[in-house]
């Protein structure tokens, strides 16, 4: 059995999307999800969650500079934000937590 990886940091990315574009919006994250969890060092997990303004990805990662390397990634600028740049209303929110404790 894998040992778990502890989460010592989050990315958090705040979309603005219409609503009548969410369900597109979702397949993107259901597409990359896997590959993301698969092939970006120090990746723990990743979620989406929807609310009534915006759109957020919470991703987890071992570290911030983990975060903040899979911010200049291929997968990330190559793929992910390629896909989800037609449906943004405004820049995206970026932020990089660290956990404590």
């Amino acid at each position: 059995m894998a040992a778990t990886k502890a989460t010592g940091a989050f990315l958090e990315i705040t979309m603005k999307i219409n609503e009548s574009d969410r369900n597109a919006v979702a397949a993107v994250y259901s597409k990359y999800r896997q590959p993301f969890l698969e092939t970006i060092s120090g990746a723990t997990s990743k979620q989406l969650l929807l609310r009534g303004d915006d759109v957020q990805v919470l991703h987890g990662f071992e570290s911030a500079a983990e975060a903040e390397n899979y911010l200049k990634s291929d997968l990330f600028n190559q793929d992910v934000v390629i896909e989800l740049k037609p449906f943004f209303q405004e820049t995206p929110e970026i932020k990089i937590y660290s956990v404590v404790g």
